[in-house]
Parts: C-alpha cells; structure tokens; sequence
C-alpha cells in the first residue's frame, strides 16, 4: 500500500510519460490488473501503466519516488502468492511490462540471449529456436507468463533438475531502481570478479527492490534426442531410487523426473476428458522420466530401456510406456501439466510450495499426508511435482460436498502444520513460487533472523520509501 495519495496532479504527469496508449482507468481494465491468476486476492488500483521503454519506466518511477506513490511491478499476472496485483487502498499504480516486448539481440556464437523484460517466455524460447539453441526454462503458464516476472520470483520450472532455476539462466540485467536511476548491468559474461554480483540482488526479489527491464539469459545447444517414459512405481522410495539409478547411468542427461499421485492423475482425467492415461491402470504412485542428449548417434532410448528393466527386476517399477513420438510425449508432459489446474478446478484447494534434501522426500510425504487427513476430514493430497530437485508442490483439495469458503478459512492453520514438517527437515516453504502476500508473515516463524535482518536492510537501503511492490515479499504493508 503505498505512502501517499495519488492526486490528479500526479496521475496526469505519470498518464504524460507513456502517452495516449500507455495508461488505462477503464474499470474492465484495471479490474484485470488487480485480480491475482487464482483469485484468492482483489485489489484496487486507479492507474495501469504499460511503458514502451526503461526510459519511461525510469520517469515514472522518478515521480512516485518523489510522490511517495506505491508501484505495483507486473508482467503476465501468473503469480501463485498474490505477488503481482495491488492492496485495496486505490493508492497504488499497476505498471505493466507487456509492451516492452522486443528481442534485442540473439548472439549465437556467446550462446545469450538479450530480450525485454515483457516477453513471453514462449517467444523468448521460439527466439533461441531460430538460431538452433534452446532456452530451456519450462513453465506451464509459459504462453501467458513473462520473463522480466520469471526472473523477479526465481521461476523454476520441470527442467531444474539439468539446468537450473532463472538464477542459473542470467547473465545480465538491466534495472530501474526505486529512485529512478537506471542500472545497466548487460553483460554477457560467464566470469566478472569485478565486485559484488548485483544482478542477483534483483532476481528473486518479487519487485521489491527494482524493476528488471532487460536481461541477457544463457543459451544451450538444443538436444539432438528426447526420450519421455511413465512408469508406475511400488512406492516413493521405489521413485527416488530409481531417479538415483537414471542420475548415474546418464550424468546430467536426465532433464526431468517429475512425481504424479494417483488422485492428481484421476483429477485430471476428470477434468481434462480428451486426456489418455497411457498405462494399463492408474496406480499409487507415478513417475514421468524425460532424458536428453546432445548426441544424436547416442543411444539414449537404449539406456532408457535398459534401466527400466533393471528397476523392473529390482522390484522398483510395475509398469512403463516410452514415449513413441514426440506427439506422445507431448501427450505425457499434458498429465503432468494439467496437475496444478485440476485440482483448482475441483474445488477450494489449498497449495503448498516446499522443498526438502531429496533423501527427505518419502518420509516427508508420508508424515504431512497423515496430517492432513488428520487435519480435515475427506480432503484429498495432491502432493506431486519436481521430485528430481527436491521441490514438492502439496495441494490439499476440499473434502466433497463441504463448503469452500470454510475450507479456505483453515488455509493458515492447515498450511502451518504442514510447514512446520518442512522446517523439521530443513526444507523450505517456498521452493519456486516465491513469498508474495501469501507467505510473507508465514516465513518470519522459519527464517533465521539473521537472514530476515539482512533482507530487510537491503530492503529499507535501496527502497527507503518502501515504494516497490509494498507489503509483499518482506516487511510490513506502507501506511
């Protein structure tokens, strides 16, 4: 919530930087700037800006620092923790990067990639394609979400496991600091010990502490072979070991080994009817196995094949289907990515972002389901995810028939005890989703106040009038 009323004056000096087709207060329009991609928050805003450049997003953060006005950061609005829409004062503007949506440079021999924070990340993996390389960020919203968002909540993703978070996938930024100034850190180098990493001050920090505008990102060469299989497995011990066995046998070709409960694939054969499950029966536990080599004359489905037969003799696999065509994998890859949405659809649903040492994973489940069933009678876990680094979405769906809003009222105590299961196993409550509003008071019971204090500090040194997407992430609302 932002320090300062927005006055008419104000209001026509930030409509003057963008131009006629650069704001909006038509109330269709910022009602769908204010509502978050769950619909769990409903804010208030009287101003959409949407620059076309860093020099207009550099003014208009000038005026709100010296008007103490609150701004909002926004791209593709797919926060799951209410990071990206206002507070319901109406003192709050919403700027929006969809119009800074340029490549800027593909440079194929340095393998980077330099775009606007706006773009899609569909058009920035498209961008790398042309040129024969892969970006390989992969994110269900990735038609809707953008990249300057991507980089701002650490997005994570199904392809962690190879290459890492956004973190991982920057080399460069360029920033608009909360008093206007322009912060041209563009540089696509793999090495600099030229001081302090500021770029990383940046990424994760849910706008808080700036708006990212550009960004160099790393590129790869693009796989020469894919292989996808489902395999059902015994238990989620059985899983982990046989991610061990892929990991040894490949080194880094295991691109992704994504975890799926029995209720998340009924939910989204319910959900989703054209869907085809492509085992003979739905069991327990499922794994979805995706491996990738550079080397087309290598013989990646052999090795598949070969490591399935020996989980099958080991008693760690009952049943496995590879992937035919790539048509089919996509069809795999359509179970796994509909989990998230299915259970949303369902009915109230309360959603978990955790992650723990992969040694933790089955134990861990195997206590925090028992809670909550414990917890609320007649709900349904839908606990799947990014087994292969560790990060475990825990959806919790509403028992059938109950009501929804009742259900959501328990979110914080239900939540609670799963977290604090977490925290048993030094996990983390938010592994890929960030903090946002949903968890930026739920964290001060976990974090180390050493690690608070420093945050905040950084906080309150680059954003003093705490103008920056206020009340989330870290610190209190602005008065």
């Amino acid at each position: 919530m932002g320090q300062a009323i927005l006055s008419d004056e104000v209001m026509e000096r930030l409509k003057a930087i963008v131009g006629p087709s650069g704001w909006s207060t038509d109330p269709d329009v910022l009602e769908a700037h204010s509502v978050d991609w769950l619909r769990l928050y409903r804010g208030v805003t009287p101003l959409v800006l949407k620059p076309a450049s860093t020099q207009e997003v550099s003014a208009i953060v000038s005026v709100c620092a010296e008007s103490g006005i609150g701004i909002v950061p926004q791209g593709g609005n797919t926060s799951l923790v209410g990071g990206s829409v206002p507070f319901g004062t109406g003192n709050e503007i919403v700027l929006n990067l969809s119009r800074m949506n340029k490549i800027r440079s593909v440079d194929r021999l340095n393998d980077t990639i330099t775009v606007e924070a706006g773009c899609i990340l569909a058009t920035v993996q498209a961008a790398a394609e042309k040129v024969d390389r892969l970006f390989p960020l992969r994110l269900a919203a990735e038609g809707s979400c953008q990249i300057g968002g991507n980089i701002a909540s650490n997005a994570g993703g199904t392809n962690v496991l190879r290459y890492g978070n956004t973190r991982d996938l920057v080399l460069g930024l360029e920033v608009v600091l909360p008093d206007g100034r322009i912060w041209n850190g563009l540089r696509g180098l793999r090495k600099d010990n030229t001081g302090y990493d500021l770029k990383q001050l940046f990424i994760g920090s849910e706008g808080t502490l700036g708006i990212i505008t550009a960004a160099v990102l790393k590129l790869f060469p693009r796989p020469a072979s894919i292989e996808t299989a489902i395999c059902a497995v015994l238990s989620v011990e059985a899983a982990l070991e046989l991610l061990v066995r892929y990991k040894e046998r490949t080194g880094n070709q295991v691109t992704a080994f994504e975890l799926m409960p029995r209720t998340g694939v009924e939910l989204v054969l319910k959900h989703f009817p054209a869907t085809r499950f492509p085992l003979a029966e739905i069991h327990d536990w499922q794994v979805l196995i995706e491996l990738s080599s550079g080397d087309s004359g290598y013989a990646l489905r052999e090795t598949m094949e070969d490591t399935l037969q020996q989980a099958f003799e080991a008693d760690l696999v009952t049943d496995a289907v590879l992937a035919a065509s790539v048509e089919q994998s996509r069809a795999f890859w359509a179970i796994r990515e509909g989990l998230a949405e299915a259970d949303v659809l369902e009915g109230a649903s309360i959603h978990c972002d955790i992650a723990v040492p992969l040694s933790a994973i089955p134990t861990f489940l195997q206590e925090s389901i028992v809670v909550a069933e414990q917890a609320c009678e007649g709900v349904r876990v839908v606990a799947f995810g990014h087994m292969g680094d560790g990060n475990i979405h825990f959806g919790i769906v509403q028992p059938q028939g109950t009501d929804g809003d009742a259900f959501h009222a328990r979110e914080e105590e239900i939540t609670g005890l799963i977290h604090d299961i977490v925290h048993r196993f030094d996990g983390t409550i938010s592994a890929e989703h960030g903090l946002g509003r949903v968890k930026r008071d739920a964290i001060l019971h976990y974090r180390d106040a050493v690690d608070h204090d420093l945050m905040l500090m950084t906080k309150q040194s680059l954003d003093p009038k705490n103008i920056m997407n206020p009340g989330k992430f870290i610190g209190a609302p602005a008065a």
